[in-house]
């Protein structure tokens, strides 16, 4: 199965779904220029020509679904409407941030919009989203628990362990692989014996080989429109390979340099914002609107970095909260 088959969007979700990937592009290249003006510490993963899975799994989503995104998890804490100013800050290490300044680019969470976290150890949320799903199921709420991963996860043991259970639990959670071709710097069919890392592995736990193209939003949100519905009306698991391409490097240090230049050239032609625009306008939907929308994310974009940069370091008092049951350590003997 492939999730190409899709009739085109209405152009209100048409227009929605451009948005929420040109927020996301937007965004990642101003957390880049930040980066390298030293205002955003550490390392960034970024999603720069990923924006596409983001967008469609967060078009698709009831508000109430949970949402488990690796170290890459800007563009889908985005895409479930966390607003911008507090994202900005936690890259920034700032007070206003989503997680106080403590968490940083790589562990990402708000609660209130679904997204449980994205997690810096390759693997560790598959599990985490089961048990999510096991919840759902315990208490008939309707949820559905959709979890984000990278090609290199599907060779972690987690993700077998993960399927397995959500197949013979029969739970309501949607695996997403997003195949960007490349393990941090190791090309996944180097380290592979299938040619699709997920889709090829689905048969061993009874689970139907779905792919998609992941530069193609209104294929991403069709297919995962269905199987988001399916998982709600106690059909179970499934598990979607989505091939994409990130522009840079693994992370903010890494210059890429062990790509190919003409592979790469080939996937920043089929860029999935600058081709879903193209699209657009060729389907009749004016330039006008876009250039509305484009305006008022870049206005956006631009409020966002201001507070970011206007709030203070968070208060050293922070460093314990959040850290033991009871908010301290003075309860250890």
């Amino acid at each position: 199965m492939t999730g190409t088959e899709a009739p085109p969007a209405p152009p209100e979700l048409a227009l929605s779904l451009y948005r929420s990937m040109f927020l996301i592009r937007s965004f990642e290249k101003r957390a880049y220029d930040l980066f390298l003006s030293g205002l955003v510490k550490g390392t960034s993963h970024l999603s720069l020509g990923q924006e596409a899975v983001a967008a469609g799994f967060g078009a698709a989503m009831r508000p109430d679904d949970w949402t488990f995104a690796t170290y890459r998890g800007h563009a889908h804490t985005l895409a479930r409407g966390v607003p911008m100013t507090p994202v900005m800050g936690e890259l920034m290490g700032r007070a206003c941030g989503l997680m106080a300044g403590k968490g940083g680019s790589m562990h990402l969470t708000s609660v209130e919009h679904g997204m449980m976290g994205s997690y810096a150890i390759v693997g560790a949320h598959l599990p985490i989203a089961v048990g999510a799903a096991l919840s759902a199921q315990y208490r008939q709420s309707g949820q559905v628990a959709v979890c984000f991963f990278g090609d290199g996860a599907t060779n972690i043991g987690a993700f077998h362990e993960a399927l397995n259970l959500a197949v013979v639990w029969r739970l309501p959670v949607v695996f997403v692989c997003e195949n960007n071709l490349y393990m941090e710097y190791t090309p996944i069919a180097a380290v592979t014996a299938v040619a699709r890392p997920a889709a090829d592995r689905a048969s061993a736990y009874g689970l139907e080989p779905i792919t998609v193209d992941g530069n193609d939003v209104e294929a991403v949100h069709a297919v995962a429109s269905e199987l988001i519905a399916r998982a709600r009306d106690g059909a179970g698991p499934s598990l979607l390979e989505a091939l994409t391409y990130r522009h840079g490097g693994h992370s903010r240090a890494d210059p890429a340099k062990y790509r190919p230049d003409e592979e790469v050239a080939a996937w920043l032609e089929r860029d999935p914002v600058l081709t879903y625009r193209e699209r657009l306008l060729a389907t009749g939907i004016e330039a006008t609107r876009l250039e509305a929308a484009e305006a008022e994310v870049a206005a956006a974009v631009d409020e966002a970095t201001d507070q970011a940069k206007a709030s203070p370091p968070p208060d050293p008092s922070l460093i314990e909260r959040d850290v033991y049951a009871d908010g301290g350590s003075r309860w250890r003997s």
